[in-house]
């Protein structure tokens, strides 16, 4: 991968700033790796990828290997997606298929798709104070939508404000200035936080009604959100 980022930067005289990173299913380790060390890259776009090889090795293995695939997967195949992603600070899309049969733990189980936890922990990193309990609570509520009405249906019971979510968060990037992670949220009021929570969800993660393997469509594609 970082061949094909000096190659783009010092043959193809692309900025850095003016590239945007695509990486679908196990492509998700290269990008963040790129996106980690090449921290000026516009954007990043993780299509069906996972936050961690291991939990998705160890629901292919006996149970009495669990420890062996640990420490292998650990040792010679470590695919922490999750870690790399949160020393990235650039915008971040992450698309989840909602039918998506290969990073989930559960057969026909959107919450134990691996795009959740690698969403949760970009959160939990750059918003901490906002990702309390309460806030990861929420959040896998909205998770556990396998449909545009449901994910409504809870974005409407916790009152969300778009327009004073993104508010607040543009009030304090222009105070703090945007370096991660970000305190905001620290003195609020719970019911505050839930929205802020749900909100910065929805702005990272779109669903994708479809299966690991499928195309994804090219009015299925967006750039990410920033503040």
């Amino acid at each position: 991968m970082d061949t094909v980022m000096q190659y783009a930067i010092h043959h193809l005289n692309f900025l850095p700033e003016d590239i945007v990173l695509y990486a679908w299913s196990i492509g998700g380790f290269t990008a963040t790796w790129a996106a980690m060390s090449y921290p000026d890259v516009s954007t990043l776009v993780l299509d069906a990828s996972f936050d961690d090889l291991v939990p998705l090795a160890l629901k292919v293995m006996p149970e009495s290997w669990r420890g062996l695939v640990t420490r292998t997967v650990r040792q010679h195949l470590n695919l922490n997606n999750g870690e790399q992603l949160c020393k990235y600070e650039g915008p971040v899309l992450l698309v989840r298929r909602t039918k998506d049969e290969i990073i989930t733990t559960v057969p026909e189980d959107i919450m134990s798709n691996r795009g959740n936890d690698l969403l949760l922990k970009l959160l939990q990193h750059r918003y901490p104070k906002i990702m309390t309990e309460e806030g990861i609570r929420v959040v896998r509520e909205w998770l556990g939508a396998s449909t545009p009405m449901e994910e409504a249906s809870v974005y409407s019971r916790y009152e969300v404000e778009d327009d004073w979510c993104l508010s607040v968060l543009k009030s304090y990037k222009a105070e703090h200035g945007g370096h991660f992670p970000w305190s905001v949220g620290e003195d609020m009021e719970p019911e505050g936080r839930w929205q802020l929570a749900l909100y910065l969800a929805r702005k990272h993660l779109q669903n994708f009604e479809a299966t690991h393997c499928t195309p994804l469509p090219a009015h299925e594609f967006r750039l990410p959100w920033s503040v």
